[in-house]
């Protein structure tokens, strides 16, 4: 039995992860997501926030919101950047490879707003922009998680 039969299928849960580094373009994504959900929802989707250190951080977080039964989906949110000490690619791929394990082998959804860009510096022209770019982004996520929702509800109804 999946974690989505065993909830009250009028009230919806959604865990939201957000990394530390960068918080405040990182929280940006949060609140539209937030914003988003609320108001398409009609208050029938609660979101719990989760604040963890860095992006690495994000997949372990997700399989334990995953196997507590108690989300119909996650979402997490970073801002993965090049520090000049290590390669953010790698950090980029361990996470999103991270995340899609944890929603094969639990069967939660995972949604990923973890975001690398090429050339991020700290100017404030970038930092305006992905302030700006994540208010978008929280948007996005917040569509194709409800979106998943519903289609994975109707699967369900239909068995």
């Amino acid at each position: 039995m999946d974690n989505l039969s065993q909830q009250n299928p009028e009230i919806l849960r959604v865990a939201f992860i957000k990394a530390g580094w960068h918080a405040d373009i990182v929280g940006q994504c949060y609140q539209s997501c937030l914003n988003y959900i609320k108001q398409q929802s009609n208050g029938c989707c609660h979101v719990d926030a989760f604040d963890v250190p860095g992006a690495l951080e994000i997949p372990l977080l997700a399989q334990d919101l995953a196997n507590s039964g108690q989300y119909h989906a996650i979402i997490a949110s970073a801002l993965i950047v090049d520090g000049g000490i290590y390669r953010h690619d790698f950090v980029s791929s361990a996470v999103i490879d991270g995340i899609m394990r944890v929603q094969l082998d639990t069967g939660i959804p995972v949604f990923s707003a973890v975001l690398t860009p090429h050339h991020f510096h700290e100017s404030k022209d970038h930092k305006e922009f992905f302030y700006d770019h994540f208010k978008v982004k929280g948007q996005e996520v917040a569509e194709a998680c409800l979106m998943m929702i519903a289609i994975r509800r109707q699967i369900s109804l239909a068995a």
